[in-house]
């Protein structure tokens, strides 16, 4: 298709339902035909202008050049058009680049959210398992500590009784013995044995 100035001033794009301005896609594959036309356009100028500095300087033209038929020349009624066409792509551009720059703006925005979101949630969940590990480690020292009591309690036991123990026995020995020495000298072949 050929771009015409008038094409790019005369363009409407569809708005998009449910958003504020045009359909991305259809705006991208305008500017890709713009793009492709103003490049046309910038390598035919160039070539133009080394042609005629060619015919300037009273030099044939190459003979790749001589071959291609020269484009007709712009009639001068389109002049104003032309001058208008720069401005209305300049005004695509500058919409476009808007376009990108919000674009960026929001997908930055966006991963802040996210970094910031996922930097919470980590937080959070190192703070839980702080807490919860406080807790078990309080537990753990409860238990060490009813543990400990336990033992003492067991040790404590331990000695009375055999505290009492030896109190019994020893008393069961001396009762024994004064026994043995009451009831008399008697000798063992005396009582029978």
């Amino acid at each position: 298709m050929a771009l015409t100035p008038d094409d790019v001033v005369t363009k409407q794009f569809q708005h998009v339902r449910f958003k504020e301005g045009f359909d991305p896609d259809e705006v991208d594959d305008f500017l890709d035909e713009i793009v492709v036309e103003w490049r046309k356009a910038l390598a035919e100028n160039e070539e133009l202008k080394a042609k005629l500095a060619a015919y300037e300087s009273g030099a044939t033209p190459a003979p790749a050049q001589a071959a291609e038929p020269a484009p007709a020349p712009a009639p001068v009624a389109e002049a104003p058009a032309a001058t208008t066409a720069p401005a209305a792509s300049a005004g695509i551009i500058e919409l476009a680049q808007r376009l990108h720059d919000e674009h960026v703006a929001e997908g930055i925005a966006q991963r802040d959210q996210l970094i910031a979101d996922a930097k919470a949630q980590a937080a959070s969940i190192v703070s839980e398992a702080e807490t919860r590990g406080r807790e078990e480690l309080a537990k753990l020292e409860r238990e060490r500590t009813n543990l400990e009591g336990r033992i003492s309690e067991l040790r404590n036991f331990e000695r009375d009784y055999r505290a009492q123990l030896r109190s019994y026995i020893e008393g069961k020995l001396r009762d024994l013995e004064t026994t043995a020495t009451t009831s008399g000298a008697q000798s063992v072949s005396a009582v029978g044995l």
